[in-house]
């Protein structure tokens, strides 16, 4: 006769043989759906931050633009004229004696010649001028103030400009 102790149920003997296979399907779709929205995450802030460097990188461009243009100025006693500056090439004097840049910088955004890039405007006679940019973070503080700082300077483009650099 066999031991009654030895009879085992054969649902649990299925459920035994799995046990040993490791994670049910549930636990796996939940692991992977979690990874799924952390990784989403992740990508979202990523994005934001390369959009925010891009950003610091207009604003850093247009300084060092200005800085060039008043260098320009104490030289020739007025700004340079509207259109005679073109992005991607050397900023310099008309007798070529000055270089005041070696190259203009494009927008980072900037791939081709169909692309936006910084706009730049001589304003009053040389005195003044207004270079423009397009921040991708439209709720920055500094576009305001900007703006505000250069209010003389009018827009161009308001679907594409918004961040705004004058002669003070």
């Amino acid at each position: 006769m066999k031991n009654p102790n030895k009879i085992q149920n054969p649902i649990r003997q299925l459920a035994d043989k799995f046990q040993n296979f490791g994670f049910t399907l549930i636990e796996l779709l939940v692991v992977i759906s979690i990874i799924g929205i952390l990784a989403a995450l992740i990508l979202v802030n990523f994005n934001a931050a390369r959009e925010r460097a891009r950003d610091v990188q207009r604003k850093s461009d247009l300084d060092q633009i200005k800085k060039a243009l008043r260098m320009y100025y104490n030289d020739n006693n007025s700004y340079p004229s509207t259109g005679s500056l073109t992005w991607g090439n050397v900023f310099q004097s008309a007798d070529g004696n000055m270089v005041y840049m070696k190259a203009l910088p494009h927008d980072p955004s900037w791939k081709q010649a169909d692309d936006p890039d910084y706009n730049y405007t001589q304003r009053d006679s040389g005195q003044d001028f207004c270079l423009w940019a397009g921040l991708e973070n439209k709720s920055d503080g500094d576009i305001i103030k900007s703006q505000s700082r250069c209010s003389s300077c009018s827009n161009p483009d308001s679907n594409h400009y918004d961040y705004v650099v004058c002669a003070d």
